[in-house]
């Protein structure tokens, strides 16, 4: 499903130079494998998901991701990789205010070119998280938990083949947290890959699999 071959990411800071933040990674992910990624604040966890989604274009090596080779990939066709192919959690829910959740989970129908609507879609999405009756709700009416639902929800809405999540029980209280992370092995029970960085002993320990990263370099 993923094959990450070689791959390092510096960026320029200054007088410091270019400062190598992913040296070298190889990582290999199944089709319906639940990775956790760990390691330090700044040791580049979030850069290498960025890289696996395609947000992330200034690497060096070979990535490929559901059978598509990012570095081949221009503009138009990056943008429909990671509109098509994979979906994003992030800490933060990242939902607009002034739409109700069936109408954020619908958002990436706007990027979809010559396509709109799917309430449909969307309304089997919040279903598959938990939120078939609070569609019709703002994310101000909506518990932390329920928020990053609806996110995640979003995140399924194109039926990705990989879940790429970056500490997404960052923001919950410990039950909360639990009841995301059970959605998780829900999700990868039904044959879903998933990918996530965490701080989360919890998280970790729901992954089928934890690697470190370390100064730049993958360990198992």
């Amino acid at each position: 499903m993923i094959s990450v071959e070689g791959v390092s990411r510096g960026y320029d800071d200054g007088a410091r130079g270019t400062v190598r933040v992913l040296d070298g990674v190889k990582l290999e992910v199944a089709k319906g494998e639940f990775v956790a990624i760990v390691g330090r604040s700044g040791t580049g966890k979030s850069t290498l998901l960025h890289v696996l989604g395609g947000l992330d274009t200034g690497f060096t090596g070979e990535v490929t991701v559901a059978g598509t080779k990012l570095s081949k990939l221009k503009d138009g066709a990056l943008s429909r990789f990671r509109n098509e192919s994979v979906g994003f959690v992030f800490q933060s829910f990242h939902l607009v205010q002034g739409l109700s959740a069936l109408e954020n989970v619908m958002l990436p129908a706007a990027f979809a070119a010559g396509e709109g609507g799917g309430e449909a879609q969307a309304r089997e999405a919040l279903t598959r998280v938990g939120l078939g009756d609070k569609a019709l709700r703002l994310p101000s009416q909506l518990s932390g938990g329920e928020r990053q639902r609806v996110a995640i929800a979003r995140a399924l809405f194109n039926r990705p083949q990989v879940l790429l999540c970056d500490e997404p029980t960052g923001n919950l209280d410990a039950q909360t947290a639990d009841e995301v992370i059970a959605l998780f092995k829900s999700l990868n029970a039904q044959g879903l890959t998933i990918i996530a960085v965490t701080h989360e002993d919890r998280l970790r320990e729901a992954a089928g699999r934890v690697v470190s990263l370390t100064d730049g370099r993958l360990s198992t």
